[in-house]
């Protein structure tokens, strides 16, 4: 189990395709499994990897909230797919060397018994009111416009990275290119949210991170539901 050595490329693609369907490294919301794989990777995954970009991104933005994430961190080789080798291990005692290029700065290895108590309070009372569903749910139908750099930029491959954007409360929906002018497409989507959720700043943050394929993003629509 685990990715392998998350500073290489084939670590990288490993964690691409894990999180090809999954927004998070375990659950549904942030937790230290997150931080855990996050601290393993040096930097931003490339463009062409769009799953793990977009999570890179998304848990980035955590940065100063680190430590109230639920769960406990655990090793490295404790998450990922199970067909993966572990590569980790040999690596524990350099990974002590490498506290200083932490990206989110370190924490004791073992955490008292009332922190750990205060941390499951916590992801206990965040369940719960995740499990309380509104009088309400408000829903909005929104129509995005995303431009690419120019002509030769790959459209399937901007429409593929803006899909793999997932959030709870998101709905992608139907697509098509719509010419501008000098040869070149934007791709006209059509997504559904609610709005206590996801907001078009979220959106716009989120699909001008591919920036190796996305110049802009404009709302072309917004209709409440």
């Amino acid at each position: 189990m685990g990715f392998g050595d998350l500073k290489s490329p084939a670590g990288l693609q490993v964690l691409n395709d894990y999180l090809a369907d999954k927004s998070y490294i375990e659950g549904y919301v942030p937790s230290q499994a997150d931080v855990a794989v996050f601290e393993a990777v040096s930097g931003p995954p490339p463009a062409d990897l769009c799953h793990a970009l977009r999570w890179y991104n998304h848990i980035k933005s955590y940065e100063k909230e680190k430590a109230s994430l639920p769960g406990v961190k655990k090793a490295l080789g404790k998450y990922g797919p199970a067909n993966v080798e572990d590569t980790t291990e040999s690596g524990a005692t350099d990974s002590k060397d490498d506290d200083d290029i932490d990206l989110f700065g370190s924490d004791d290895e073992e955490e008292s018994e009332e922190a750990k108590r205060l941390r499951e309070e916590r992801l206990a009372q965040y369940e719960s009111k995740k499990a309380k569903k509104p009088a309400l749910v408000v829903k909005s139908s929104i129509l995005l416009d995303v431009k690419p750099w120019d002509d030769e930029t790959d459209m399937a491959k901007l429409e593929e990275c803006v899909r793999s954007i997932q959030a709870d409360g998101l709905v992608w929906g139907s697509s098509k290119l719509v010419p501008v002018g000098y040869g070149i497409k934007k791709l006209q989507i059509q997504c559904v949210v609610e709005d206590d959720k996801v907001g078009t700043d979220m959106l716009e943050e989120q699909i001008t991170a591919f920036d190796e394929y996305v110049q802009s993003m404009d709302v072309a629509a917004f209709n409440k539901i």
